[in-house]
């Protein structure tokens, strides 16, 4: 498997054991990636600022752009990313210096600002916009731009963010079986 992997000053990315990340994939400097995990088509994680940590059993789906704030003065610790377990984040999604904690879905087209913090337990609707520092609580479903809470997730809903995440795993062993 041919993928891009590249250091940034001292620091080369991290990988668990069984990451897929797909050959047209960039992964740059202070990043983690923890097991199971995957990475697809055109997907560009770049910690070159500050560091970026992605969950166990997380996704990022084709074209998402993960990337982080610089620590200054102003904000001694910048805005790093960090990514919970079992978290499926949408086609074409562009996260920047948030935190996303586990079970959590991350709609297409959806962007999330610096300082937001998502709950656990969360769906976010495709085309979103998560403000700088937002709140996302946990159990709600929020759509919009900027994003509102719209309701209480059901049981079933909550019961597929795990499976979404699941269902990714498979995928992924898939493509490391083929190779």
């Amino acid at each position: 498997m041919s993928f891009l992997l590249r250091h940034y000053q001292n620091y080369q990315p991290q990988l668990a054991n069984n990451v897929y990340i797909d050959t047209t994939a960039v992964v740059i400097g202070k990043v983690h990636i923890g097991t199971d995990s995957s990475l697809w088509p055109l997907v560009v994680v770049r910690g070159d600022v500050n560091h970026i940590h992605i969950g166990q059993r997380s996704n990022i789906q084709d074209g998402s752009i993960l990337h982080v704030s610089r620590i200054s003065a102003a904000n001694p610790e910048g805005y790093p990313l960090i990514i919970g377990d079992d978290v499926t984040i949408g086609h074409k999604a562009m996260l920047h210096g948030c935190k996303i904690e586990d079970r959590v879905l991350v709609g297409m087209g959806t962007i999330i600002l610096d300082g937001a913090i998502i709950e656990h337990d969360v769906i976010i609707g495709a085309g979103s916009l998560v403000p700088p520092k937002k709140l996302l609580c946990s159990g709600f479903l929020y759509i919009g731009s900027p994003v509102k809470q719209m309701r209480r997730l059901t049981a079933p809903e909550l019961m597929s963010l795990s499976q979404s995440a699941a269902n990714y795993v498979r995928l992924k062993d898939e493509y490391l079986t083929q190779g």
